[in-house]
């Protein structure tokens, strides 16, 4: 195991980035368990911060953990360890406590416990995926490392690929396929698919290009409501981690 992590996590330089997940899942699992037990009321707990009668969201204290992780990754001692392990880690709390409450940010208002709120779940699993991805040794844009010729032929043929990529992942999340689009932008294979399947009800590529009453309209709520079970088993798994959103 020890020989495994030497060479699969130190020797390619991936431990800060190891460092930055585990900093990541372990605060979003607190931050999750902490609000719901000030949810329950629980009264060996200490309750949320409101000095003076405001409320600070843990999304502030998310920021000021991005900054000083980021600083610090930037800074002279970035790629030194211990710090770039410390940094990274600071950088992945912060972004867990960011990401917990992006619903509140993109809404502007305190939507954390509504059905609107289960939108910052989708960006701390997309964000938790692309992060395992990037261990795992996955590159953006499906392009593994850009070529050392240093040919005028090998930056177009690069730039094509990152083009051509790039519009799949907006294609697919135009459709409402949010997780296929972030993921394709790592994993092309899902941005094309994204892009090549029926757009999601409702969504932008479908108002636009789907005609109310017509077949593709049609066809695109057949499907939507044939794969509703798979929406239903995500959802459960979102309660049991996240909290069940409160009743309108």
């Amino acid at each position: 195991m020890g020989d495994w992590y030497q060479r699969q996590i130190v020797e390619p330089g991936k431990q800060p980035l190891l460092c930055l997940l585990l900093g990541f899942l372990g605060a979003f699992l607190f931050i999750r368990i902490s609000v719901r037990l000030i949810r329950a009321q629980v009264s060996w707990l200490p309750k949320n911060v409101t000095p003076g009668g405001l409320h600070i969201h843990h999304v502030v204290f998310g920021v000021i953990l991005m900054i000083i992780g980021g600083l610090g990754l930037a800074s002279p001692t970035g790629n030194r360890p211990p710090w770039a392990e410390i940094d990274a880690a600071l950088f992945g709390i912060g972004t867990a406590l960011v990401l917990d409450e992006f619903a509140l940010i993109l809404h502007l208002k305190d939507v954390y416990w509504s059905e609107e709120g289960r939108l910052s779940v989708d960006a701390v699993v997309v964000g938790a995926a692309a992060c395992g991805l990037l261990l795992l040794g996955a590159s953006p844009f499906g392009v593994d490392d850009a070529s050392d010729s240093g040919t005028k032929a090998s930056a177009w043929s690069y730039a094509a690929v990152v083009a051509v990529n790039a519009g799949f992942a907006l294609v697919a999340l135009a459709k409402g396929k949010v997780f296929t689009g972030l993921l394709g932008i790592l994993v092309p294979f899902f941005a094309l698919v994204g892009a090549v399947r029926l757009a999601r009800p409702g969504s932008p590529w479908a108002r636009a290009r789907y005609p109310a009453g017509g077949r593709k309209e049609r066809r695109a709520r057949v499907r939507e409501e044939k794969e509703g079970w798979r929406r239903r088993v995500r959802l459960r798994v979102y309660d049991a981690v996240a909290g069940r959103p409160s009743e309108p």
